[in-house]
């Protein structure tokens, strides 16, 4: 298949895994029409093969960031999201944001730096046995520093700039994100609803974004483009140290 990506995706994955559920009828937005195959039972059914398409679009470009040694951002806050998001940013090294959008996370990152700078600082500080020779309460205040900062940028601390690409879930949810990531120019890879409008995103994946499986399944396909094009990075570094070897021989 044109642009298979780690395993090939079909049409049955994706119907197996619930994508092709969209919302009530009554809360479709017009610009979602051409990727709605039908209604049923009030509810509009997306197009599985426009889904299959834009999906492999998706993909190769995820594969292509990874692969120049670029950095997609995951995101999810909405609670059926933020442990598949977490989970699948971790298996390829890749930053993530469970918990709220900060304002400015993108419009203004030198404030966001700060915050990375301050948890890496704290947690050096704690792992060094640094903050023993405080007392008991002012531990515990560092602690809960610790832990509040964790949850604003702990998936994003080791991120020192701004992201090649960010994957969204729910672009309704994260729509503050995607203003910020629209404005800084920031290519957009989302899984977008019937309820929503994709003309933001710069890689739409029509999909269902409620629920778990669809979720499960989407993200796990962008972690394993991000890895493959990782593999090919260092096969290509690889490739070019050989040479130049070779060169010098």
């Amino acid at each position: 298949m044109k642009g298979k990506i780690m395993k090939e995706v079909t049409l049955l994955d994706l119907l197996k895994n619930g994508v092709h559920f969209g919302h009530q009828k009554s809360r479709r937005h017009p610009k979602m029409e051409p990727h709605i195959f039908t209604v049923r039972n009030g509810v509009h059914i997306i197009n599985l093969e426009k889904t299959l398409e834009k999906l492999i679009e998706a993909l190769a470009f995820i594969k292509k960031t990874a692969q120049e040694g670029g950095q997609i951002l995951f995101l999810g806050t909405k609670r059926q999201a933020k442990d598949i998001i977490k989970k699948h940013a971790q298996s390829c090294g890749m930053p993530y944001l469970t918990e709220r959008w900060m304002g400015g996370l993108f419009t203004n990152f030198t404030n966001v730096s700060k915050l990375q700078k301050k948890l890496k600082k704290l947690e050096e500080e704690r792992q060094s046995g640094e903050l023993e020779k405080y007392t008991k309460k002012e531990r515990s205040k560092f602690e809960k520093e610790i832990e509040k900062l964790d949850r604003l940028v702990g998936g994003i601390k080791d991120m020192r700039s701004l992201p090649n690409a960010i994957f969204v879930v729910d672009i309704r949810e994260e729509k503050t994100a995607i203003q910020e990531a629209s404005k800084k120019k920031v290519p957009i890879v989302a899984m977008v609803d019937t309820n929503t409008n994709p003309d933001p995103i710069s890689y739409v994946i029509p999909a269902n974004d409620d629920a778990t499986k669809s979720i499960e399944y989407i993200t796990g396909l962008v972690a394993e483009a991000v890895n493959e094009g990782k593999m090919l990075r260092k096969q290509n570094q690889s490739e070019n140290a050989n040479n130049k070897e070779t060169v010098n021989l």
